[in-house]
């Protein structure tokens, strides 16, 4: 035994029995060393034992250095005491939180194994399923009506009987399936004797859509619009309302979404630059929703190119097919409640409508307009407005499609909002007030004269494919009522990262695209500042876009850490565990239409907070506060306003309190099923009582 073991027993002797028991107890009492043994060198300085003669008795001088002795000594055994004390409080916590660690790891590895099995039992009985029962109820009802419109166009019933069978479809869509699922494929004669037989005329319910648009998501996707038409319409269709899309039929279109995709063999004719031209049309089903493509013969090379924006002959590609829509529309007997425009690129749907196809049948029919943003409007030359059969004379007027700045011209946009019953603009964080003075990109005249008809919605997600307690994804899966599973993806995230798996370590997420608009200089000060605070950071890109590649490349560089993990490749699987993972997520922007980062991670119960120190966007004044949606409300009440730093202090010393907004936050329901479905039912509603 060594002489710091003796003098201190709470130090252990070596590395490698640092958690074993001391051999001095705390009870053990200090041996006095006998006072013959002494410290010399050799030079005869003190240094080394050596024997040297015993000191003379001096009397009552060592009985005063005895007692001063074993004073020490008592202090010393005192302080020996509650330094064992706190080795052994140390030990044990470290042990528990082993324990712990290792209990998660099991825990996870086992919840791994058997939602494998559970996967693989799902997988099989789906392929049984789709065997035994077919196609779904909405896939079924969906063929049906779009048979019907095959059915019109082919002069086999009048328009009218088409809208009464069409309303039978739609009432009895659940019935239908035992009826019709096994006839689809008989001609279109026999199939009309059925429909006919089985026709009752009940009553409909809900409001019928024809959304006309240039994206829809997984068809073709370049910005917010793909996902929100998508979204959306599901939504509607889940509360009851009939929603089908129309598109062009690019050839860059991802036809494998499609199901039952056919040609309808009719004549379809569409006017513009003064003729009629064929088009070809096309229809199938989409996750549930009925979409019809329509293909110029004459034109066909408007479609037929690489990207589907940004063309000098934008103008023409989209008028011929806002027009083209409306001819069938009209031909095919359909009557909806509401024809559904989105941006510039339909917009002139709404004058064409009103001008010349609600005398068509359509009287009935209310136009509602949405704009993701006012920053692109389309300005052209006023004669080309006649290419679609409009007269440029009496539309190139102020109060109608004159532009406010270059009077030469005609602006789109500007005559949809005109145009146009209801005005839906997409904004999950911005004020109505805050559009019209701040972002209408000059507009602010034509929105200001229309402001009763504006409406602001939020974005929503998909909470089928976003939620934490059904997620396929994710090894663990958790909810409000048993958050265990939220630890476990922590465990599991941080061991694919290769960081620590300490349970007191705040993780960080963060999604990195071309989308995303990270600053990145910005954020490399952000994440450098939270490693100080002991953070951790997971940072996944999409290494198929060359620029964010070499950007993360770079940051990687900069920020070289064991605490900061970077991905670069995307992945769909690592994205769900990096929000059931993470505490935080850092966002660049709450408003993000394309990735919805900030309303994922709430329903993930990680808070979503800015690389910016608080968001400035929320601090507005009071005059522009009225009339933002509900989100923007939650979010600068909680962590709308927070950045990364209080967010982590937050967390460490009010853990309580986080814990319960982080609860609360993954009750709200932002998905597309939620507000922005009210908002635009509501639309509905009042178009419709116009």
């Amino acid at each position: 035994m060594s002489m710091a073991t003796l003098i201190n027993p709470a130090i252990p002797s070596s590395p490698s029995r640092r958690f074993s028991i001391p051999l001095t107890s705390p009870n053990s009492h200090f041996v006095k060393a006998p006072s013959l043994l002494r410290c010399v060198r050799k030079n005869g300085e003190i240094n080394g034992l050596s024997r040297t003669p015993p000191p003379m008795d001096n009397g009552g001088e060592d009985d005063a250095e005895t007692s001063l002795e074993e004073s020490s000594n008592v202090e010393l055994e005192s302080k020996n005491n509650e330094i064992w004390r706190l080795f052994k409080e140390a030990q044990q916590n470290i042990l528990y939180l082993n324990k712990q660690r290792v209990k998660a790891v099991d825990e996870l590895n086992k919840a791994k194994r058997e939602k494998q099995l559970l996967l693989n039992k799902i997988e099989q009985l789906e392929k049984e399923n789709k065997r035994v029962s077919g196609k779904d109820n909405l896939v079924v009802c969906w063929e049906l009506l779009l048979r019907i419109d095959s059915m019109v166009l082919g002069g086999m019933v009048s328009t009218e009987e088409a809208s009464k069978l069409r309303r039978m479809v739609i009432d009895s869509k659940v019935s239908l399936v035992d009826v019709f699922s096994g006839l689809l494929q008989q001609r279109d004669a026999e199939l009309l004797a059925e429909l006919r037989l089985f026709s009752e005329g009940s009553k409909r319910k809900g409001y019928h859509v024809i959304h006309i648009c240039t994206e829809m998501e997984p068809l073709i996707s370049v910005g917010p619009l793909a996902p929100y038409i998508t979204g959306l319409s599901r939504a509607l269709q889940r509360k009851g309302h009939l929603v089908e899309v129309i598109l062009p039929k690019y050839a860059s279109l991802d036809l494998d979404e499609v199901q039952g995709l056919r040609e309808i063999e009719a004549d379809s004719y569409s006017f513009f630059n003064g003729q009629l031209h064929g088009n070809r049309i096309w229809t199938g089903v989409v996750r549930g929703i009925g979409v019809t493509f329509i293909q110029p013969l004459y034109f066909s090379s408007f479609f037929n190119r690489d990207g589907i924006y940004d063309h000098p002959d934008d103008f023409e590609r989209f008028t011929y097919f806002s027009r083209a829509s409306l001819d069938y529309i009209a031909k095919s007997g359909k009557q909806p409640d509401v024809l559904h425009l989105h941006n510039w690129e339909t917009a002139i749907v709404g004058p064409l409508f009103w001008d010349i196809f609600a005398k068509q049948g359509l009287g009935n029919t209310r136009i509602l307009l949405t704009c993701q943003g006012f920053d692109s409007q389309c300005l052209d030359e006023p004669d080309k407005l006649a290419l679609c059969g409009l007269d440029p004379g009496r539309l190139h007027r102020p109060d109608r499609f004159q532009d406010t700045a270059k009077t030469h011209l005609v602006n789109i946009l500007k005559g949809g909002v005109v145009y146009s019953n209801k005005v839906i603009v997409m904004s999950s964080m911005h004020s109505k007030g805050r559009i019209i003075h701040s972002m209408s990109h000059g507009l602010e005249p034509t929105l200001t004269m229309h402001k009763e008809k504006l409406l602001v919605a939020p974005y929503g997600f998909d909470n089928s494919t976003w939620d934490p307690s059904t997620d396929k994804f994710l090894p663990v899966n958790y909810s409000t009522e048993n958050m265990r599973g939220k630890y476990a993806c922590k465990v599991a995230l941080q061991q694919q990262a290769g960081i620590s798996t300490h349970a007191s370590s705040i993780l960080v997420g963060c999604i990195i695209s071309e989308e995303s608009g990270f600053d990145l200089e910005k954020l490399k000060a952000v994440v450098r500042n939270a490693i100080r605070e002991g953070a951790q950071f997971v940072l996944l890109g999409n290494g198929s876009v060359s620029t964010t590649y070499r950007a993360l490349r770079s940051f990687q560089e900069a920020v070289e850490d064991s605490n900061v993990k970077f991905f670069y490749n995307y992945d769909e699987a690592l994205s769900h565990l990096v929000f059931a993972g993470s505490d935080i997520i850092l966002c660049h922007s709450f408003h993000d239409p394309l990735l919805q980062v900030q309303l994922k991670a709430l329903r993930y119960g990680a808070a979503p907070v800015s690389e910016a120190s608080g968001d400035n966007h929320l601090r507005y004044s009071s005059d522009h506060d009225h009339e933002i949606t509900k989100f923007s409300q939650f979010m600068r009440s909680t962590f709308g306003v927070m950045s990364l730093s209080q967010a982590l202090d937050e967390m460490k010393n009010n853990p309580s309190t986080w814990k319960t907004k982080i609860l609360n936050a993954m009750k709200k329901d932002f998905s597309w099923d939620s507000e922005c479905y009210e908002t635009h039912v509501s639309a509905y509603t009042a178009v419709k009582s116009l």
